[in-house]
């Protein structure tokens, strides 16, 4: 599994073009076969991180990837009550700030999502800090 997301990584390094410099947002399509019935939202690593958290979460859904970061598609809102690490970025409607990111691994199942809560707590420890909540407010009944 790694080695095929890393196989399709590589590839010859071309130059940027003034548009990718400034950050083109590009949303991210999942497979035809996928059901995304929960909506779409993407989780970005920096690429340096991206093959220990694929090898320690317990499933992953489909990852995208370019040079800078991997996108994790997780279902729509896994932001709410989630304090993400400052060197994490969230993508609501898996629209993403990236230059022709590559789908790099997709899931034998039908659902294209990595759990939010395991991505997260793993996405913590390898940006060194410890997982926060934000508190919600319920009304009690």
């Amino acid at each position: 599994m790694l080695r095929n997301a890393l196989s399709r990584l590589r590839g010859a390094p071309r130059p940027r073009t003034d548009e990718e410099a400034w950050g083109v947002r590009v949303q991210l399509s999942l497979p035809p076969s996928m059901s995304a019935s929960l909506g779409c939202d993407a989780v970005g690593v920096p690429a340096r991180h991206g093959f220990r958290l694929m090898s320690h979460l317990p499933r992953t859904g489909c990852v995208f990837a370019d040079a800078d970061r991997w996108w994790w598609i997780v279902p729509a809102g896994s932001d709410l009550d989630l304090d993400w690490p400052e060197q994490v970025m969230y993508a609501r409607g898996a629209d993403v700030p990236a230059v022709r990111p590559r789908l790099i691994h997709s899931p034998d199942g039908l659902t294209p999502y990595t759990p939010p809560i395991p991505l997260f707590l793993m996405v913590c420890q390898v940006a060194g800090v410890a997982p926060t909540w934000a508190r919600s407010v319920v009304p009690a009944p």
